[in-house]
């Protein structure tokens, strides 16, 4: 008699164990929280050297110290392409940067050409041709947009939509951005004809002046990390930045002399 036996199929389970090369990679939540406080903390210092005491006058104040946030936030594990600086992201970042900087050009010429806004780019520190060039092509670019932005659509961006997203990254990223220009707005009514005539002056126009640039900043602040989010390149924000502060200089060097 011939008996048969059911045989089980055999069947092969293989359960994935996670290794180094294929979990996805993890960023400690404590460690984006102390570079995001370090770098506040290391901005509002910085702040505080580059206008309220004698390294005012030194040219690299503000570049070295955003390099040394640069070299802080590499230290906590940010990559370059975290900071917005990829190859993969270059084409993008400068096409995004000059559609900005090119309405931004029009917007200028406009407010140029109209007798009614005209004197809001009477700068004072503008009022020659020659200190606007050296301005708009050497100081700004050095002095201003390149660390302001490293800095802030780089590491601080980096990190902050590490821990929120990118509503983090908007909302306390311009505020921190706009709350950065409290001491570069001090003396802003006093040097713009425009405001003067608006505002007045004495220390009501002061304060009132230094709450228009940390709002006006603020919001330029969130239109930066729109571009940098977008473009997923530090660039996009730097030809906008640039675009804003240069043309505004040179504009104001253009009415003088009308």
């Amino acid at each position: 008699m011939t008996v048969l036996t059911k045989t089980e199929p055999d069947t092969e389970l293989s359960v994935a164990e996670p290794n180094g090369l294929d979990a996805p990679p993890s960023y400690s939540h404590r460690k984006e929280i102390i570079t995001v406080v370090s770098v506040i903390g290391l901005l509002a210092g910085l702040n505080f050297l580059a206008h309220f005491t004698p390294l005012s006058l030194w040219f690299f104040t503000i570049p070295v110290g955003v390099g040394v946030i640069l070299l802080l936030g590499r230290a906590m594990g940010h990559t370059m392409a975290d900071i917005g600086i990829s190859r993969s992201t270059l084409k993008k970042g400068l096409k995004y940067g000059s559609i900005a900087a090119g309405i931004v050009l029009l917007g200028v010429l406009i407010g140029v050409l109209l007798p009614i806004t005209r004197d809001f780019f009477l700068n004072d520190s503008y009022s020659s041709a020659r200190t606007a060039l050296l301005a708009a092509f050497v100081l700004i670019p050095i002095q201003t947009v390149l660390p302001e932005e490293l800095a802030f659509r780089g590491i601080l961006h980096s990190s902050l939509q590490k821990l929120g997203g990118i509503r983090a990254v908007l909302f306390a990223g311009s505020i921190l951005f706009g709350l950065w220009h409290v001491a570069s707005s001090l003396n802003l009514t006093a040097g713009n004809e425009g405001l003067t005539a608006m505002l007045g002056t004495g220390t009501l126009a002061q304060w009132v002046g230094i709450g228009l640039a940390v709002i006006a900043t603020s919001f330029a602040g969130a239109a930066f990390t729109w571009l940098r989010h977008r473009s997923e390149s530090v660039l996009a924000p730097i030809g906008l930045h640039w675009a804003l502060n240069a043309f505004g200089a040179l504009a104001a060097a253009a009415v003088f002399q009308m």
